[in-house]
């Protein structure tokens, strides 16, 4: 498929748009991305959106990821944005089955994920830090199931990673961290493991502006799409000790303060299991 100037037409970013969610819908991969890939923010964003008005689920949350280095610098931002839809949040048990794409990307992510107390202000497009934790009413450990059905999303780096939904599919919500109001972020330790084998082991605060400056970021983000953030959503706030690619039929544990435990293990996604994939607008 070619573009004129990088993809940046209306019509170019309908058909990536729709491309996506066609392969989201029926579980299968792409082999390449389908169009030419986004040059701007702005164009990353517009193909999420165009994506969003052809999904059925209503958005429970965000994710919000990292952008770094010389990319950060170019784009003068060093975090992205996607949704988390709502029938794939779970709750934390004991086998939890998270559904990814086979053939395609596959992730796992230990979180600190932001419980909102109240909605965001309509309109407002510029937030403080304080502003933004004045918003938080609790926050809970997680797992960020990140997976695409194109296996390369993350090899092209972060405008590709938004355009599809952020490279997200689904979140495990845990318990709500003990002293959580203090924010002594260096103090929140997690720990990944992928069949029993230690990935990483980070704590909140090495990301950057922790948690709250992911809030503060998603505020604006959002505000300035014309989706504030409301009541009760889930904001998954960053990868604490990295992305970790992880295989269908494989553990993942997270464990965190007080030695507590999430798990869960990753299933081949189908249309049936696919939150949203079974229904939405017909895609001409």
């Amino acid at each position: 498929m070619q573009t004129k100037k990088g993809g940046d037409n209306a019509a170019a970013r309908d058909a990536i748009a729709k491309a996506f969610v066609r392969a989201r819908r029926a579980a299968q991969p792409l082999k390449a991305y389908p169009g030419v890939a986004p040059q701007s923010l702005d164009e990353a964003y517009a193909i999420q959106d165009l994506a969003l008005g052809l999904w059925s689920d209503r958005i429970a949350g965000w994710k919000v990821g990292r952008i770094n280095g010389a990319t950060a610098a170019a784009l003068n931002c060093n975090r992205l944005a996607g949704p988390i839809f709502k029938g794939a949040v779970r709750e934390a048990g004991d086998d939890i089955a998270m559904p990814v794409f086979d053939g395609g990307f596959a992730a796992v992510e230990a979180e600190c994920v932001l419980i909102l107390a109240e909605d965001a202000p309509e309109g407002k497009t510029e937030w403080a830090t304080e502003e933004a934790q004045e918003l938080i009413g609790s926050v809970v450990a997680g797992i960020e199931i990140a997976s695409s059905p194109f296996a390369g999303i993350n090899d092209l780096g972060p405008l590709v990673t938004i355009s599809d939904f952020g490279n997200n599919n689904g979140l495990i919500i845990g318990e709500e961290l003990p002293g959580w109001s203090a924010f002594d972020i260096d103090d929140w330790i997690f720990e990944t493991l992928i069949d029993g084998q230690t990935v990483g082991v980070s704590a909140a605060g090495a990301i950057p502006g922790g948690p709250v400056e992911s809030l503060r970021f998603l505020l604006e983000n959002t505000a300035k799409r014309g989706m504030a953030l409301k009541k009760g959503m889930t904001i998954s706030s960053g990868a604490v000790t990295g992305v970790h690619e992880i295989k269908i039929g494989q553990e993942a544990v997270i464990r965190y303060r007080n030695d507590n435990v999430l798990r869960c293990h990753l299933i081949a996604a189908t249309p049936a299991n696919n939150a949203g994939a079974e229904t939405g607008k017909i895609l001409a």
